[in-house]
């Protein structure tokens, strides 16, 4: 035998026989031809038709709406303050050079820029014309600090961002408080025992102030409680305010 013929023996004696017992998918692991792609399951392992591990609403809820880049206050675009003092700072511009370009080429400054020179050059600083005028200059200025560094909007709530839709990412929601005010005012007045209702929702607080004509107030106040809370639970508010609930008896009439 050659050394070609005994390397063939080899090889072929490592060859598992293929026969109708050992053939493939009929063996105990044996995949069938739906299983190319997946593991197999085990004793801890989803069922088909679940797509990884199941998590709890409570985990939903913070990861649509713990994230507080993504979900902030809309910010105000405040174009009428801006416009204002836009057209205040280039009138008054452009009416200064005006004038320093005139007394440049010869002419005499203006009555109102004399005469403010002279009052300037004239008044002490503790006048109280010169304490007023910086007294407003002052809040002027804070008052247009505090338009630049907060977001406005306050009418307007930010609502969460669901979690794993598609999209979500690029759509910012938000929800006036009156018309919150008015889902939560119709989810009290379905509770048994309710007369009339007053919502008033805040940025940080949800007020529910109801009268009940019937029913102990016990009862409706945990009933108004529940509803209440279900009620601000599907609204979808990013950042979900407190709640204070208040209820009265009816007066008699």
């Amino acid at each position: 035998m050659t050394g070609d013929d005994a390397r063939d023996e080899r090889t072929t004696r490592r060859l598992p026989t293929v026969g109708p017992e050992s053939s493939p998918g009929t063996g105990e692991h044996a995949a069938s031809p739906g299983d190319s792609g997946r593991g197999h399951s085990g004793p801890g392992d989803s069922g088909p038709g679940d797509s990884g591990p199941e998590r709890s609403g409570s985990d939903a809820t913070d990861e649509g709406g713990g994230d507080k880049e993504r979900n902030r206050r809309f910010w105000s675009a405040r174009r009428v303050p801006a416009g204002v003092v836009a057209l205040l700072a280039v009138a008054g511009v452009a009416l200064t050079l005006y004038d320093v370009a005139a007394v440049r080429a010869g002419r005499s400054a203006m009555a109102w820029r004399r005469e403010l020179a002279d009052q300037l050059a004239e008044r002490p600083l503790d006048n109280p014309w010169m304490i007023g005028g910086a007294a407003g200059a002052m809040a002027v200025g804070l008052w247009l600090l505090v338009l630049a560094l907060t977001p406005g909007l306050r009418a307007l709530l930010p609502m969460r961002r669901p979690a794993g839709v598609p999209g979500a990412d690029h759509v910012r929601a938000g929800l006036y408080r009156n018309a919150a005010a008015l889902v939560l005012r119709d989810r009290v007045m379905e509770v048994p025992g309710v007369q009339s209702v007053r919502a008033a929702v805040g940025r940080r607080r949800v007020t529910i102030r109801a009268r009940a004509h019937f029913r102990e107030l016990d009862e409706v106040r945990k009933d108004v409680d529940t509803a209440t809370a279900d009620g601000l639970r599907e609204l979808g508010l990013a950042r979900r305010p407190a709640l204070s609930v208040h209820v009265r008896r009816a007066a008699k009439r």
